[in-house]
């Protein structure tokens, strides 16, 4: 009973020391995680953003802007994301078949692009020269078949508006 207590006292005294320590606080803040496609996005002053200017869409045709990234005429501008270094990701959705939209790209840019994967499908389209010292992501058209093993399309959330996207298109325009 005796070698009992010893040990039992012992052992209280060896941890006791743990239980004193406090942890000190960490000294950089967590991360702040980036959105995934489709989540809202709040600018750092918090206060929402501009819709009309955050969504308008690219134009194409002769009426486009020298530069402007030719966006298919029945893709629907889905979001915007910052893409790092001044770039950012847009977001649109078509209900036209995958095969469609990359010979869209295909004729259009003049380019056989290059397929990522086959399955699910996905196609990329370099729009310009990558530089690391300025650029996030080089850019691109990048298409996703998002109907894929049975899926039944990309699903886009707009407030309480759903809609599903047999095809998506994401763009990184060249700076």
């Amino acid at each position: 009973m005796k070698n009992l207590a010893i040990v039992v006292l012992g052992s209280l005294l060896m941890s006791s020391p743990a239980w004193a320590q406090n942890t000190p606080p960490p000294t950089t803040p967590p991360p702040v995680p980036k959105p995934f496609p489709g989540a809202a996005q709040t600018p750092p002053d918090g206060k929402p953003a501009d819709k009309a200017a955050a969504t308008a869409k690219p134009q194409t045709g002769p009426e486009a802007q020298p530069g402007a990234t030719p966006i298919h005429p029945r893709a629907e501008l889905l979001d915007t994301f910052d893409a790092g270094h001044g770039q950012q990701y847009i977001i649109y959705g078509s209900d036209l078949p995958y095969v469609t939209i990359v010979d869209y790209y295909k004729k259009l840019l003049r380019t056989g692009g290059n397929e990522i994967f086959r399955t699910p499908a996905m196609h990329r389209f370099d729009l310009g020269r990558f530089d690391d010292e300025t650029m996030a992501y080089p850019p691109s058209i990048v298409v996703k078949d998002y109907t894929w093993n049975g899926s039944p399309g990309y699903l886009h959330v707009d407030g309480s508006a759903e809609k599903r996207y047999r095809t998506i298109i994401q763009v990184v325009p060249v700076k």
